[in-house]
């Protein structure tokens, strides 16, 4: 069994479809289809069902995909601490909630960057679903995430503590005038894609303001998503810190929240085995160190 392949077959099984495997694998469509064709194979049993949507795991292949994660990781792990001698240097793969990576890493990174030049930083900006998941299988050195996380292979220190609110078109002066405003399913929600724990929190605010059954609208940029707000296209739910630094921020209005809806930690978490590289510690001593980055 080929490492190559299950690293393909965990591509595929991440991004639900060839071509976007091939996109993040840097290769060709037809070199990932013969890849995942020889797996299985060789396995003897398909590891994927096709349809016009894309490709899903069979139970077969639901079983391997933990199995294949685990060796795509150890087989890097093992790389780069056969590498490792102390001094950071290499490779060092970050992921990031798009938000966080807007406003609170230039600092952090730039730091970083200064302390440990050798250092070849990445970084990969996700939902926080999938940045576990890739922490996880080590796709990624460590990311920053939306708590909470609970997972037995993982570790998580808190970064820092956003406030949350509530985005909204600039006609909307008040929090009480929108919801006063707006017909009886509510606003419409402008969302990241799934897998999105602000999108669960809004979810959630609609739900209590009685709004369970309004229209969802997915965007994928941040910029695109304030720009859809400003327009009167529907509502959001960001931290207070990137709209105030928006370009737009003059364009919408931003209503605080309850406690219990606005607060909420963002982590950094690593996976709790392995090696952790000399690149890696540095990283986590820069944000353990960075006030400015810590802060709320």
């Amino acid at each position: 069994m080929e490492l190559s392949d299950l690293q393909t077959f965990a591509a595929v099984a991440r991004t639900g479809g060839i071509t976007r495997a091939a996109e993040e694998l840097n290769t060709v469509q037809s070199n990932v289809t013969q890849r995942v064709k020889a797996l299985e194979a060789e396995i003897g049993t398909p590891l994927f069902e096709r349809h016009s949507r894309g490709m899903t795991l069979t139970g077969a292949g639901k079983r391997l995909l933990p199995y294949a994660q685990r060796m795509a990781a150890l087989s890097r792990e093992a790389v780069l601490a056969a590498r490792d001698d102390g001094e950071p240097k290499g490779p060092l793969a970050i992921g990031s909630m798009e938000t966080t990576a807007a406003v609170r890493l230039p600092p952090l990174l730039a730091d970083f960057h200064r302390r440990f030049p050798a250092v070849r930083l990445s970084l990969r900006t996700a939902t926080t679903a999938d940045l576990v998941a890739a922490v996880l299988e080590g796709a990624l050195d460590g990311a920053f995430v939306a708590g909470p996380i609970a997972h037995a292979d993982l570790t998580a220190t808190s970064a820092f503590r956003e406030e949350l609110v509530l985005v909204s078109a600039r006609r909307w002066a008040s929090l009480a005038e929108l919801r006063a405003g707006t017909a009886e399913s509510g606003p419409t929600a402008l969302v990241f894609r799934t897998g999105c724990t602000y999108r669960q929190r809004l979810e959630q605010i609609f739900v209590d303001f009685g709004w369970p059954s309004a229209a969802r609208f997915e965007l994928g940029t941040l910029d695109g998503m304030i720009g859809c707000v400003a327009a009167d296209m529907g509502v959001t739910l960001l931290p207070r810190a990137v709209v105030e630094r928006s370009a737009m921020n003059g364009t919408v209005s931003i209503h605080a929240l309850s406690p219990s809806h606005a607060r909420i930690e963002t982590l950094f978490i690593q996976r709790r085995a392995g090696h952790q590289t000399s690149a890696l510690s540095g990283f986590a001593a820069c944000l353990k160190t960075d006030e400015d980055v810590i802060a709320a």
